[in-house]
């Protein structure tokens, strides 16, 4: 004898191995046409795309994945939205990483570092280690060895686990004097590029250092 479900209960849909999307370049207008191409999500790789637009936020990939669409990197993504449960989402997050503020800051394992100026409105430059750590002619330090000791004067501050660079951040808020001292080490030691990037930032007032998460 085949028993009857329940009046009013809704049984739990499990969470969907593959999610079939369509995306296209995102347009700042109505009016032009992207080709509209389509690719297969398993569901640990969409929701990994969410998480780096909204961070290990659970409410918010829920909504996400309940509206069925994204837009990351100048793509919009969307698919056939559906009801993630609660419980089961929290399982696969936790597959994630997320903040540690435990971590140490390891000055040899930075390979990156953000340079914030005052304005909202001006992007943060970011000099890497292999554009920055060649040390100028006659010269007995390079600009990376000058940001690397900012860090070591000043403690940097756990900022957060970053999952669009898969990083740890590390910040360091530098005072006036200490943000036109490192002008002027970049004028003296940074390469033409980065002393380029940097005219448009006085005055510089943040510096946060990325480190890769290894494990």
């Amino acid at each position: 004898m085949t028993s009857l479900p329940l009046a009013g209960y809704s049984a739990r849909v499990p969470l969907p191995e593959t999610i079939p999307a369509r995306y296209t370049e995102e347009e700042a207008d109505n009016f032009s046409i992207r080709p509209v191409k389509r690719q297969n999500f398993r569901l640990r790789e969409l929701i990994d795309m969410i998480l780096r637009v909204t961070g290990k936020d659970l409410p918010r990939v829920q909504q996400i994945l309940r509206s069925g669409t994204i837009v990351y990197h100048f793509y919009r993504y969307w698919w056939q939205g559906f009801d993630a449960d609660a419980s089961e989402l929290a399982v696969v997050l936790a597959e994630f990483p997320g903040d540690d503020p435990a971590r140490p800051f390891r000055a040899e394992a930075c390979y990156m570092v953000l340079l914030e100026g005052s304005s909202a409105v001006r992007k943060p430059v970011e000099i890497t280690r292999e554009a920055a750590e060649r040390k100028p002619l006659f010269g007995a330090h390079s600009f990376w060895e000058c940001l690397l000791s900012r860090a070591q004067e000043s403690a940097p501050v756990y900022e957060g686990y970053s999952f669009d660079r898969a990083a740890d951040l590390y910040q360091v808020e530098l005072t006036a004097g200490e943000s036109s001292s490192l002008q002027r080490d970049a004028s003296r030691l940074a390469p033409r590029a980065v002393r380029l990037s940097l005219e448009l930032l006085t005055p510089i007032v943040r510096l946060i250092f990325i480190l890769p998460r290894i494990r």
